[in-house]
């Protein structure tokens, strides 16, 4: 490259010619000279293959080379140049795709962008974490194939659910000192991420690595493309599911469905390296302490109150855990949890969003630490799911760890089992798409049939007539939510009936025209939509009476959980929200 070429490229930084498009979420090109703008699709590959290279060799014609045609082969190569006035001086042309001028014999430095206004969101660490939305070249990213152990594609119409796991594996540059260095890598730090289908809201699930599981049977596929069963264990701590006898991701992931009954659709991992590159490129995380620390273990030292955190010194914080509250692995979850909500608020914040070179640093870094499965590894799914995380509010982003108890077979405490009185709930609320905040779940294509079957005079509740049955709900469901109707509600005069013939995905009740106050009754008691309301037919009881018919789907969130409710009544478990400044204790 001649100087010429070098002080254009050098003296003009390309993320600076990048705008936020307040609009669209993503980050147009401004060009100074002509202020025109165009959005750049995501990345085409290397500087040789935009060139013409593999054009080429595929036999199409490729498009000429700025180094080396003409400025008149530049301009044909569009449109024709504009009108100049006669008399004028003439202008300088402008290259093909229309940037700024370039004299003919200076070089362009080839650089690769992206589309932009996303925030990768990756959460990472053993030590903690935090989410970046992600956006950049998939050769950085490493892919693992699990299989059926998650879906081989990402859909932008549903809820779903990716493991995020933190290894503790030690392997690359300034890792060498940490803990066990010959460490296979052990599932670490996980959080399930649940995101709502109507993207109003997500939970964050923290499992505690000492959480005694059974490990099911894991097939994983091999180098050569051949599967290899991995046969599971019993009653062993979680992290044990990945790293262990081979296992990969995919036997994480097995794992959290057999302890939780969610099935998880993807999974992103990374490891210490995470933790201190993308804490440096977002310029620092701040955190707050109820008290100094200086820990002689993890070599965190800090003073009470709020401080920003960065590189080594960010791992430090999220790996302590003789610090704070009990010095154990759930206290060390809460700080992780607090850790990931400073970092959020960070992303969202004007000062990254705004920033072009910034965002550039943060894809480059998450990128780089990332392994995901094959379904989410291509660049435009990446995006894809970054866009969706990007429309959850902060303030409906819950945090929260699952429900245990110390393991009674134990003597001396030092791993935990689930909650058998307090996690089912919480497992049931996620499964069944429902926020642990306040948010309103009215969709607009329902307004219509709100408007005609909920409006009119409602009976009184000792006055509906209903049979329920279970359609899809956990078993007992339906006895569960006629006791609440009997007592809670009223609704006296209502019977279980057992299981329908066929699962369904929603609730509905069905209604003769005479019952529609009965009908109206139950919805506003239950929280049902317009849509789920069903003018029919009535059944006649055992008394001869006729009467409405109550299917449980499998949408419904519990005895007595309305299922539109703005307010749900959540089990007894401690939790948190992204949009809560917290100090550490």
């Amino acid at each position: 490259m001649d100087a010429q070429g070098r002080g254009r490229a050098d003296d003009i930084d390309p993320a600076d010619q990048w705008v936020l498009n307040p609009d669209t979420g993503e980050y147009e090109l401004r060009l100074g000279a002509s202020g025109a703008q165009s959005t750049v699709p995501g990345p085409r590959g290397s500087a040789a293959d935009r060139v013409g290279g593999p054009d080429r060799a595929r036999g199409r014609t490729a498009a000429p080379d700025r180094e080396s045609s003409s400025p008149q082969q530049a301009q044909s190569a569009d449109l024709p140049g504009p009108r100049r006035r006669r008399g004028a001086p003439p202008e300088e042309p402008a290259n093909r795709r229309g940037r700024r001028p370039v004299k003919k014999k200076s070089k362009a430095k080839k650089i690769l962008v992206w589309t932009g206004g996303t925030m990768a969101f990756v959460l990472v660490g053993v030590a903690g974490a935090g989410y970046l939305y992600l956006k950049h070249l998939e050769g950085n990213v490493t892919t693992t194939d699990v299989g059926s152990a998650g879906k081989s594609g990402f859909s932008k119409d549903e809820a779903f659910n990716i493991l995020i796991i933190g290894t503790d594996k030690r392997t690359g540059k300034g890792n060498e000192g940490y803990g066990d260095k010959g460490s296979v890598g052990h599932a670490d730090t996980n959080i399930l991420l649940h995101v709502s289908k109507d993207r109003t809201n997500a939970t964050a699930l923290s499992i505690p690595r000492d959480l005694i599981v059974d490990v099911p049977d894991c097939p994983t596929k091999q180098p050569d493309g051949s599967e290899k069963n991995i046969p599971g264990t019993r009653n062993v701590r979680f992290n044990t599911s990945l790293g262990q006898y081979e296992r990969d991701a995919g036997c994480t992931m097995r794992t959290v469905k057999e302890v939780t009954g969610i099935t998880v659709d993807h999974f992103m991992m990374a490891d210490f390296n995470a933790v201190k590159t993308l804490t440096t490129a977002v310029g620092g995380v701040e955190v707050c302490l109820a008290h100094s620390v200086n820990d002689k273990e993890s070599k965190l030292k800090l003073p009470a109150g709020k401080s920003v955190v960065e590189g080594e010194q960010a791992l430090a914080f999220v790996r302590t855990r003789h610090s704070f509250g009990n010095q154990g692995d759930l206290d060390r979850i809460k700080v992780q949890q607090q850790f990931l909500s400073s970092l959020m608020r960070k992303m969202s914040s004007s000062d990254t969003l705004t920033s072009p070179t910034k965002l550039v640093s943060l894809a480059e870094a998450a990128t780089k630490a990332l392994t995901v499965d094959t379904g989410i590894g291509k660049v435009s799914t990446l995006k894809d799911v970054a866009l969706q995380l990007k429309k959850v509010p902060p303030k409906n982003i819950t945090f929260l760890t699952v429900p245990v108890v110390d393991n009674p077979a134990e003597k001396v405490k030092a791993t935990v089992v689930v909650d058998q009185t307090r996690a089912p709930q919480v497992f049931q609320m996620i499964t069944s798409d429902t926020s642990f905040t306040e948010v309103k779940k009215e969709a607009a294509k329902e307004k219509a049939a709100i408007a005609a079957r909920l409006k009119g005079t409602k009976s009184a509740a000792s006055d509906v007539r209903v049979r329920i049955l279970n359609g899809g709900a956990p078993g007992g469901s339906a006895q569960e939510e006629l006791t609440w109707l009997q007592t809670e509600a009223d609704v006296t005069k209502s019977e279980n009936a057992g299981n329908a013939g066929a699962v369904q995905n929603t609730t509905t009740l069905e209604y003769a025209p005479d019952q529609a106050d009965q009908a109206r009754r139950l919805a506003d008691i239950m929280g049902l939509s317009g849509s789920a309301m069903k003018p029919g037919k009535s059944v006649t009881n055992a008394q001869g009476l006729p009467t409405m018919t109550l299917v449980l789907g499998k949408d419904f969130k519990g005895a007595g959980v309305k299922l539109n409710s703005s307010t749900v009544a959540t089990p007894d478990v401690e939790k948190s929200t992204a949009d809560k400044v917290q100090c550490a204790s």
